[in-house]
């Protein structure tokens, strides 16, 4: 099995997780394909110049089809397979761009965004389930990180595409971007498949000869006797019969002792990742610098603009040292970091603000006005927020929930935890423009306090998961009641690949597994 697959395609950890982020840039693109025509004529004439309320609720379209995805993941993917299950979404996001790109009034945008959301679900579920059971324990952070990354590459390529059809004077200046994002989407469906299916849910499926042929493929250079992927494979196989053993996979193993506090911290951590305010950046900067005193709709989006190059540029840290960093450090400085910056904008727009009109609105906008350096503040304070997210929530907030639950309830753990961004992401989509529009400033403290509350929760209840296997994540969650997430330290010790080497992977008994596992990690951390 393993020699059926191209060497380009399935020889390299990095081709293989990285080819599946398309399926997040798919997630980006939608972001801001509403972003870049919020003050649009040609958008306003077409959908009835939708309100605060309408534009809520189109721009909540996507979110509340990806909670549906998101969820339907947790049968598609332990059913059809992750490859599969992402080309299946592909198919869908296809048919909603083409829904969007053609819609004549606001119920036909809202299919085609709804349809396009269920796409988005599916793959935002599934692609971070792929990439961690793909790659070594030493590079799974910096792959997963990898999904965020292909987001803001999404948001900031169908931004600059609608800033460049903006000029023209019909409808095509939205139509135009709104076609064009149906192109990754062939191109991830074509070509996932040429890559190899996770080797964990073929075991799970008893397809262990094809398993271990992927394993060396992405692992051993095409050598099923690397001492590494043995060991990898025969974890991986242990720990599915250890989970077979312990009875049938279902929602109810969601609550089981050890598995319901993991199913609290991915949901929690995918909610706080919405709650952070990152929405107001994204799906309406144009109102959010509206509001800091830049007017004309062309001086909007170039400092719009801005907002997506930065968190392009500052995902790239986060890519290369997720697995140096950890994941604690990466949410406690973001979240604080996050939380001081929208304390200072509100305080800004508050104490320097007034009601007010600005072009292309009909109704008064809490607005700076005349006093250049709180608007050059305001900016500024904007950027090194999205800044803070690109740099620690944004990665870790995909990671994390990926590599922390066991096999036997992944597909579900990780689909419910999508779900939670999701729903978050719906409600916050269509409740952000009518705060703007009734108590302005004042939205941004509400997001800072969240961001507080958020570090404090990190602090005390997300231990760090740097470096660990999948299968390892067992020695951390069972500590007992008394959980003191602090104290739980990345692992420690490292053995050479010749010491490795000379070790006889174990196959036969579960108890064996940990072993194994701290062989796996440490020699995957030598060879990073």
């Amino acid at each position: 099995m393993g020699k059926g697959y191209s060497v380009w395609v399935a020889s390299n950890s990095y081709v293989v997780g990285s080819f599946a982020c398309i399926g997040g840039g798919l997630f980006g693109l939608d972001i801001s394909s509403m972003s870049g025509v919020l003050n649009n004529p040609y958008y306003l004439d077409t959908f009835d110049h939708p309100g605060s309320s309408a534009q809520g609720g189109i721009v909540a379209a996507m979110p509340a089809g990806s909670l549906v995805g998101a969820l339907s993941v947790s049968y598609l993917a332990d059913k059809l397979g992750r490859r599969n299950t992402i080309i299946f979404g592909s198919m869908f996001w296809i048919l909603g761009s083409i829904l969007q790109a053609a819609a004549v009034n606001r119920g036909m945008l809202v299919a085609g965004r709804i349809i396009s959301g269920f796409s988005v679900g599916i793959c935002s579920a599934t692609v971070p389930l792929y990439q961690s059971e793909m790659t070594k324990p030493s590079i799974r952070g910096r792959m997963v990180a990898l999904q965020q990354w292909s987001i803001t590459w999404g948001i900031l390529l169908q931004y600059f595409i609608q800033f460049g059809c903006s000029e023209i004077n019909s409808t095509a200046s939205f139509r135009i971007p709104w076609s064009l994002q149906l192109i990754p989407a062939l191109v991830l469906g074509i070509g996932l498949l040429f890559f190899p299916e996770s080797p964990r849910w073929l075991v799970d499926h008893d397809r262990r000869e094809e398993a271990l042929g992927v394993l060396a493929d992405v692992h051993g250079k095409g050598n099923t006797q690397d001492e590494l992927v043995q060991i990898e494979y025969h974890e991986i196989v242990n720990q599915v019969e250890f989970e077979r053993r312990e009875g049938a996979k279902s929602y109810a193993d969601l609550l089981k002792r050890g598995v319901a506090r993991r199913v609290g911290l991915g949901t929690s951590l995918q909610m706080w990742s919405q709650l952070t305010g990152m929405n107001i950046m994204m799906y309406y900067v144009v109102y959010v610098f509206e509001g800091a005193g830049i007017t004309g709709r062309r001086g909007n989006l170039i400092a719009s603009s801005v907002n997506y190059v930065l968190n392009v540029a500052l995902t790239i840290p986060a890519i290369i040292y997720i697995d140096r960093w950890g994941r604690r450090p990466m949410l406690l400085i973001g979240l604080a970091c996050m939380a001081t910056f929208l304390y200072l904008v509100g305080g800004l727009q508050g104490g320097f603000g007034n009601w007010g009109t600005v072009e292309g609105e009909s109704k008064p906008v809490w607005v700076i006005s005349d006093n250049d350096s709180v608007t050059k503040a305001v900016i500024v304070m904007s950027y090194l927020f999205v800044c803070s997210f690109a740099i620690t929530m944004g990665p870790v907030s995909w990671t994390y929930p990926a590599e922390i639950f066991p096999m036997r309830v992944r597909a579900k753990a990780v689909a419910l935890s999508t779900a939670s961004n999701w729903t978050f992401n719906c409600a916050l989509a269509w409740a952000v423009p009518p705060l703007l529009e009734h108590i302005s400033y004042k939205t941004y403290f509400i997001f800072a306090a969240f961001n507080s509350a958020a570090f404090i929760h990190v602090f005390f209840m997300f231990p760090e998961t740097c470096g660990r296997t999948l299968e390892d994540m067992e020695d951390i969650f069972g500590q007992g009641h008394v959980f003191q997430a602090w104290k739980i330290k990345r692992t420690v010790g490292v053995k050479t690949l010749d010491q490795v080497a000379h070790e006889k992977p174990t196959t036969t008994h579960i108890e064996d597994k940990t072993d194994s596992t701290s062989k796996v990690e440490e020699t995957a951390a030598t060879t990073a």
